[in-house]
């Protein structure tokens, strides 16, 4: 196997510091079903202007959105799907975990048989 050229390792980087901003995921998400006018996003987003605007900038220059303008209205839209798949095997990953930790956790309460028993309201009592 040949050495990943130090190039190629910072593109892939760059992209991933992409989707690495929650305003962006969001954005993002407010895409998935079509394109929106900036306001449309503002408005979902409730911050202001400048920030979509900083934020469509970054997504459009790396090539996740384009950017169509219809008189003096911009509208974005997903050019690259993989960002959702990114997404869902990011997500997916992170549920099987949260699974598992929650597993564990059960474990451990009914691991003494005497807590388990107790209610809510009885574990608030005697804490």
């Amino acid at each position: 196997m040949e050495p990943i050229s130090a190039e190629v390792i910072q593109q892939v980087a760059d992209y991933f510091s992409v989707l690495s901003e929650p305003m962006r995921l969001k954005i993002l998400n407010l895409l998935r079903n079509g394109e929106k006018c900036v306001q449309d996003l503002v408005d979902d987003t409730e911050t202001s202007q400048a920030n979509v605007s900083k934020h469509l900038k970054v997504m459009l220059q790396a090539g996740i959105l384009t950017r169509r303008t219809e008189g003096t209205s911009s509208f974005y839209r997903v050019a690259d799907d993989l960002s959702f798949q990114l997404c869902s095997l990011v997500c997916d990953r992170i549920a099987c975990r949260i699974e598992e930790q929650a597993t564990h956790f059960r474990a451990f309460s009914f691991s003494n048989p005497a807590v388990a028993t107790q209610t809510v309201g009885e574990a608030e009592v005697a804490g």
